[in-house]
């Protein structure tokens, strides 16, 4: 199963994208879609569709896993902005009929480290631990993409039983 997590961002786009197979789980890739800032707000947002389809089209991931949206009473615009990349991520995953899972930072943070307060660098230092890379390798985007990825992996663990699962990817 390959699983691609993504933490959406009108600035940085951050994905990960991990392949869970008989005997491990495996970083396959991950970075930052960064569009110029300058640019008009439909040509950043069309960059990021533009490279994500590549990497649809390049892994065909089964599971697309989204973080939630989470907004601050005191910045409303900033959420409004984030839509509209949201709406290009759930548009990908419709039109590549990939299942569309969501969750909130604070769900996957708990699944990978315990604490669902933990701070971003404890949260990378963890992904690249149960990855076995180099957390120096990793920004904080790319790395909350990769804890989607790995956390709906957990979940979906503990969720559906899959036991079998269980030490199959090298991890606890």
């Amino acid at each position: 199963m390959r699983i691609l997590g993504i933490d959406p961002g009108l600035k940085a786009t951050g994905y990960g994208l991990i392949d869970l197979s008989s005997s491990q789980t495996t970083l396959l890739e991950a970075g930052c879609i960064e569009p110029n800032p300058k640019d008009l707000l439909g040509n950043r947002i069309e960059r990021v569709y533009r490279n994500l389809d590549i990497i649809l089209q390049n892994y065909q991931p089964e599971v697309m896993v989204l973080e939630k949206l989470y907004a601050h009473y005191k910045h409303p615009t900033t959420a409004c902005l984030l839509g509209h990349i949201r709406g290009v991520i759930c548009l990908l995953s419709a039109q590549r009929q990939i299942e569309l899972k969501e969750y909130a930072a604070k769900r996957i943070r708990k699944a990978l480290t315990g604490n669902g307060n933990a701070p971003k660098l404890q949260t990378c230092r963890m992904v690249a631990h149960l990855l076995r890379i180099d957390p120096l390798k990793l920004n904080l985007d790319a790395s909350d993409a990769l804890a989607l990825a790995l956390g709906y992996m957990y979940i979906l663990r503990s969720q559906s039983g899959f036991e079998d699962l269980k030490g199959k990817s090298g991890n606890p």
